[in-house]
């Protein structure tokens, strides 16, 4: 139902221009700082753990750059990126809603004539989308980078042979489906946190559930998701 009318007003005017560069800022701007650090320590963790155990096993880490990147690529920036989003953005849209919801002012949004879907989700929902694809392309990029820091400080691997690795499995594609994960992952973030709002119960007790529950189920829904989609995307490579 509220998907429904959230794509539906995506795409028919009025539209609000104004609360979307708002949403945007809150969701991508404030966002970026959280997601840029934690996902290059994640990386750099994911690379030092395939070399050790490439060495473990085979006793040569030189596809180390290959594997890594096609790891952080496919998976790790895009997932990591949109499960932080959820804990951040997700959580705040919940307790914005869910406070609307228990005070009446949703209600009086009504009264006025002013559909909330439009007023709440579709601008959120845009905001979301759009920056998710935004920061899980950012997030990609700055792993690799830092994925080739650790490499050419750490594993001996100049800059130039670690990009000359990772060329060999991958491809501007899977930066391109890095992106459209990103988007999906946000897309999801504001459906499931204004459902979880409009449903809220009355007192702190019930926003506090309203939120818990909106971080979870959206987690869970985002990993569905990539699984799902990755999937889709493979029979594409």
């Amino acid at each position: 139902m509220i998907a429904g009318q959230t794509l539906v007003g995506s795409v028919t005017p009025p539209f609000r221009i104004k609360d979307l560069f708002q949403q945007l800022y809150f969701v991508a701007n404030q966002s970026a700082l959280i997601i840029i650090v934690c996902v290059s320590f994640a990386a750099m963790v994911t690379i030092l753990e395939a070399s050790f155990h490439m060495k473990l096993v085979v006793h040569n880490d030189a596809m180390v750059p290959g594997f890594a990147s096609l790891l952080i690529l496919r998976e790790l920036g895009a997932v990591v990126s949109s499960l932080l989003l959820t804990s951040r953005v997700g959580a705040g849209l919940t307790a914005e809603v869910g406070t609307m919801k228990i005070t009446e002012q949703i209600d009086a949004l009504v009264m006025l004539g002013i559909d909330p879907i439009r007023f709440l989700v579709v601008p959120r929902f845009l905001a979301c989308t759009l920056g998710g694809f935004v920061l899980s392309i950012i997030a990609n990029l700055v792993c690799i980078y830092c994925a080739m820091l650790v490499s050419e400080f750490k594993l001996g691997y100049t800059s130039g042979s670690f990009l000359a690795a990772m060329t060999v499995f991958v491809h501007f594609r899977d930066l391109m489906f890095a992106g459209i994960k990103g988007a999906c992952f946000g897309a999801v973030i504001p459906l499931i946190s204004c459902h979880q709002g409009f449903r809220c119960k009355p007192g702190a007790e019930g926003v506090g559930l309203a939120t818990t529950n909106s971080v979870v189920n959206s987690s869970i829904v985002i990993i569905l998701l990539d699984f799902v989609l990755g999937w889709i995307f493979s029979y594409f490579y």
